[in-house]
Formats: C-alpha cells, structure tokens, sequence
C-alpha cells in the first residue's frame, strides 16, 4: 500500500483509519420527504447526505418506511456514474440493471431509483441469508422494481444481452472497511487477497455477456489493494479487449478528493478516508462495443409463476392507484404485482434462476378477500382508498414495528393501514377488542430505547 500511495499519503490514511468512520443516508426520491437531521449533501449524490452525528436509525419510523438508505457515500458514487455515462436522470429511466453481489442493497435500491418504476433491477446474492435481507430492503424501498435473485454467476451467463447496465461490487478483502469492521481487519491475509481476485475474476467473466451492446460495466470494491482492482480491470481489457470501449468521461472536481485514473479504456475512481468524507473503494467502468438492439426473450424452461385467475385479478386490482398498468400473478401461495412490461422477463428470469423476491407481493386470497403482504405497505402505488388508514403517534408506531400489542383505540373493524407522520408501515386488524398485529417477522425491532 506504501508503494501505491507513498509514504506521506500512507501516514494519512493510517491516521485516517484511526477515526470514527462518517455516516451517510441516501433519500428515496419517489417517496419524498426533507433530511430530518444535520447533514451536508454528498457531492456526487442528489440525494445523498453525510450526517454530522449517527442518529439511532432502528428507532426511526420513517426508515422502516423505507423513505432513505443508510448508505456510505462512497458507495453512492455508483449511481453518479450511472448517470453521467447515460447521458442523465432522464436517459437512465426504463433501463435493465443487473447488480451482482447485491446484498444487503444499498447499491440496488440506489439503481432501483435511477431507472425509475418503468425500469428494472435484477439484484443477485448468492448468500441466501444475505440474499433474504436484500429482499426485505427491496420490500421497504417500495418501488416493486426490484427482482431478487440468490444464484452462483455461472448461472446468470443464461441472461445474454438483456442488461443495460452490469454493476459488479466483488466480495474483496476489505481493506476499505477496516475502521468500520474488526472483522475485515482480522480475516485480512495475502492468501485472502489471491483467492479474492480469482473469484473476482470469475464473477465478471460470468457476468459479462449479460450485457447488451453499448451498455455499461461497473466493476467495484471495496479494498485498496492493486491484485483485486487495477490488475483484475487490465485482465478485463486483456480478455475482452476487442470488445470495451471508453464511456463518455465521468467528471470529478478536484474539491471531492476523488483519484481518478486510467487503465486501457476505463476510468478508475480510487476512494481514500483521508481523501473524502467516505470509506475506502475503487470503482471502474467501461461500456461495451456494438449498437444497442431489441433483443428477444428466449422461451421458459419451466413454468414457475403463473397469471392469476380474473375474479382474484379484480381484488388485487382495487388496492393499486394504477392497477390496470399491473400484471398479476402467483408464485407458491403468495399473489404479486408488476408492471405489465416487467412480467415477461419476470416470467423467464423465474424460470432460469432462483428468484426469492420481485415485483411487489400482495398476499393472499381468502374468500374472495385479500390478506395483504406487509410488502404491499411500503409500495408506492398501494391506493389508500382501499382500507381505512389510521395515523399513529411515534410510540404506537414502535409497538407496532415490534410486533407487540396495540390499542385498538381508533381503528376500524376489519383490515387497517398504520401510519405515521403521513408514512405508511404497515397492516394491523381489529377484530373486536382484539388486535392482529401483521407487521413482517422479519422486519420486527428487536432493539428496545436507551
């Protein structure tokens, strides 16, 4: 590291690894609501902000109603890219992203906002625990967007041509987080460090001919060291050489403390904690030779999800604001939504991989009667027409993200909305002096106040 940086930058970052890393949030810009704490804005993040103080954010309502991220603002600089190579916010709408090694979601859920509903993200994990929890990151951010998946990248080679953009964050060594986690510091070896960059490697030749002519690749980690960064982008351009090209420059200002370099035809972006109010990364990209085409889906192996019958279809329809834009369909016992341009891919994509999540799920049918998801809470076209929403104060709304006991004070007989500070959380149901509490297990609060 000495060697790369030199002895006087090397001091500084070890002195910078020694404080207390920064805390950063990214707004969900579709739903829309003002920072509600000190903070500056992230140079290259609309809607990204350091905060000056880490605020306790499992006792915030508004971020288990998915209205921001905690995301590191390095990190964010994935979707700067994104959007300066696209030609801007309004080129970025309706694309294809597949963003591989997804979990826990920061970088998915940046993407998902990016392209907007009309868009699509395939977000793949191989951890299926992992995996889970991007799911439920992708539930709050509630855009139904998101398709998750939790395969090897052997598999997603199957995908060929059918993404705009292709965003590889390789697991690494981690040197980035060292002053974040005691574990990246203590699992840190040069064997490590080898057998990183080989499954990097592997990873991206995988991952590769998933991406369509003229799209882009972004390759990203989060460690200092050359092996795993400049030297895996020089195999890329060894190895498809004949078919890279440079992206359209992306601009840095000297203030942001940015590294920004070049190896063959793509730009690096080299991310030190003594440099920018951020954790170390290194980010490159690159686009691939050739015209955009149409391409066409190839026919499903197998049937895994299926249309849902029209008398069910009807039910579903009612809870949306554009439900006649939606297609509806069923996989095992769960009912989802999507976007009726979404479902062909979503169809294929189900067929192909294992998909654990996507569009939104909806819930069940019982007697004509939807029991809805607690998914279909957080999204953004659930129509409040169709259930009595009733506003809570910030106590009750904990009791309700932790699973507990309610009043039914205030609620309607039957299925209830609860919502907080005008954000929705969640479904409850009165059925007498009784309450049923159907807020997700998964998401529950485990962590009890100070």
């Amino acid at each position: 590291m000495r060697e790369q940086l030199g002895e006087s930058q090397a001091m500084a970052l070890c002195d910078a690894l020694g404080r207390e890393p920064s805390t950063s949030v990214r707004l969900n810009p579709w739903k829309p609501a003002p920072l509600k704490w000190e903070g500056r804005q992230i140079a290259w993040s609309e809607y990204g902000f350091s905060l000056a103080e880490r605020p306790q954010f499992t006792l915030d309502t508004d971020f288990h109603a998915g209205l921001y991220y905690v995301q590191e603002a390095s990190s964010q600089f994935a979707g700067y890219i994104v959007e300066s190579v696209m030609g801007g916010k309004e080129a970025c709408r309706g694309m294809r992203v597949l963003d591989v090694c997804a979990a826990p979601g920061g970088k998915s859920t940046h993407y998902a906002a990016l392209v907007g509903p009309e868009g699509l993200v395939v977000a793949n994990e191989i951890n299926h625990a992992r995996a889970d929890v991007l799911a439920d990151n992708a539930r709050k951010w509630g855009l139904g967007n998101i398709v998750v998946s939790c395969n090897d990248s052997s598999r997603l080679s199957a995908l060929e041509q059918m993404f705009d953009v292709v965003a590889v964050d390789a697991p690494c060594s981690g040197e980035g987080m060292f002053r974040k986690s005691e574990d990246a510091s203590e699992q840190w070896s040069e064997a490590n460090v080898a057998l990183c960059a080989e499954r990097q490697w592997e990873i991206l030749q995988n991952v590769f001919q998933t991406l369509a002519p003229g799209g882009v690749l972004i390759y990203s980690t989060c460690t200092f060291n050359r092996r795993e960064d400049e030297d895996v982008v020089e195999r890329l351009c060894e190895s498809f050489g004949d078919e890279l090209m440079a992206a359209p420059p992306v601009r840095i200002d000297e203030s942001w403390g940015v590294v920004k370099a070049q190896v063959g035809v793509f730009q690096t972006f080299r991310f030190f904690p003594h440099k920018v109010n951020g954790e170390g990364m290194f980010m490159a990209v690159a686009c691939k030779g050739g015209e955009r085409r149409q391409t066409r889906l190839p026919k499903a192996k197998r049937k895994v999800i299926s249309a849902v019958d029209k008398r069910d279809e009807a039910e579903l329809r009612r809870w949306l604001k554009d439900g006649e834009d939606k297609a509806f369909f069923v996989a095992g016992k769960m009912l989802y939504a999507a976007r009726k341009e979404h479902y062909p891919l979503i169809d294929y994509l189900s067929s192909t991989l294992s998909i654990i999540y996507s569009g939104v799920a909806m819930g069940q049918i019982f007697k004509g009667v939807l029991k809805p998801d607690g998914a279909l809470a957080f999204y953004i076209d659930l129509s409040r027409e169709a259930l009595p929403c009733v506003e809570v104060t910030e106590d009750v709304a904990l009791q309700f993200l932790r699973r507990a006991d309610i009043s039914v004070e205030g609620f309607t007989e039957g299925l209830n909305l609860v919502v907080c500070r005008g954000q929705a959380l969640g479904f409850v149901k009165r059925i007498g002096a009784r309450m049923n509490n159907l807020y997700p297990q998964s998401l529950r609060i485990l962590k009890r106040e100070n």
